[in-house]
């Protein structure tokens, strides 16, 4: 190798290191001014000042409870939840190097989905047993899936194609589930179905900030395996991943936080699907896609739940808007695969 082709391979890199880390500052900074923003905005708008001082414990009359109690437990959980929906559903899609390959599609977040609606409706179960129920859902139609695509290994495409049949058949069971349900089961199953986040409480934040804090850096720390596997099994496997204990630790661990998250905020449509390839998009080659799709992911939630809020004549749940965006690029993504003559 000549001095000048190192140079340009030196100066590439460089260039792609500065790129992600003005980008990740950007969301970063992009993050803080629609959390405040969120704070701040409402029916009441109480100026940063104040704000702040509820957030440092002060009492703060009219504040305290509007922002402490209401506005600040949604921001936190729309920042979580959207983490962990951003890093999940990237997680799936760097590993099975396929954009399609999202919770969303495959049919994770319809198993937490699934369960919750038969939780609400035909056992009567509180809220914490609803999440509770739709964790272990979630994480059980993962195994699943990953069970009856696992042949000598796990393809991308025979793993998508066997979850979109997996999320047909959930899809079914929720509206047979629906359409026994009682006026009241109704209303509360078609507001956790939508993806929500009103009336976010400290309680349902908590157990997806120990989940994160627990899962996150394990994912992040398989970001160099991941880049590998992305390369091929053999490739990863002649660089020393060991690739099917990697893939089963990534897919269970991204699950996990996949439920988590629905459980608290419900399957708010398409984070997990869109993080990645916007993230991606604006980062460019180069390093691991998970941390710029989890800032991203907290974009998402954030902005969606705002505009929902505020941006409309009516008030609509985040899961609403985030479908609205959504829906688009999944048909775009496959007309251009049609075009393209690729595969899933």
């Amino acid at each position: 190798m000549t001095t000048a082709t190192i140079d340009l391979v030196v100066r590439t890199r460089t260039r792609r290191t500065q790129r992600r880390r003005v980008v990740m500052a950007i969301l970063a900074v992009l993050i803080l001014v629609v959390v405040a923003t969120s704070l701040m905005v409402g029916h009441t708008f109480y100026p940063p000042g104040d704000v702040l001082r509820v957030i440092l414990g002060e009492e703060v009359e009219g504040a305290s409870f509007t922002v402490g109690v209401l506005r600040l437990p949604r921001v936190a959980l729309a920042v979580v939840a959207g983490c962990c929906f951003g890093l999940g559903g990237s997680t799936f899609q760097t590993l099975l190097r396929n954009p399609l390959a999202s919770p969303d599609i495959i049919g994770i977040s319809l198993g937490a989905s699934a369960a919750a609606a038969f939780g609400i409706v035909v056992l009567g179960l509180g809220q914490a047993e609803v999440a509770a129920f739709a964790i272990l859902a979630g994480l059980g139609v993962a195994l699943v899936v990953y069970g009856l695509s696992f042949r000598s290994g796990v393809v991308g495409t025979r793993l998508i194609l066997i979850g979109i049949g997996m999320a047909a058949m959930l899809e079914s069971a929720i509206a047979y589930i629906l359409s026994k349900a009682s006026e009241w089961d109704l209303q509360a199953a078609l507001r956790w179905l939508a993806g929500s986040l009103n009336g976010a409480t400290w309680g349902e934040v908590l157990p997806v900030v120990v989940a994160l804090a627990v899962v996150g850096p394990l994912l992040l720390s398989r970001g160099s395996d991941l880049g590998a596997m992305r390369l091929g099994d053999d490739t990863a496997a002649g660089l020393g991943v060991r690739v099917e204990r990697t893939r089963l630790l990534v897919i269970i661990a991204a699950v996990a936080l996949i439920a988590f998250a629905t459980s608290a905020a419900g399957p708010i449509a398409f984070v997990a699907f869109l993080s990645g390839p916007i993230a991606a998009r604006v980062v460019g080659p180069g390093g691991s896609p998970l941390l710029p799709a989890a800032f991203v992911g907290i974009l998402l939630v954030l902005v969606g739940d705002l505009c929902g809020q505020w941006l409309f004549a009516s008030r609509y749940p985040v899961g609403v808007v985030t479908g609205v965006l959504g829906a688009p690029y999944l048909v775009y993504l496959i007309v251009r695969s049609n075009r393209t003559g690729a595969s899933l």
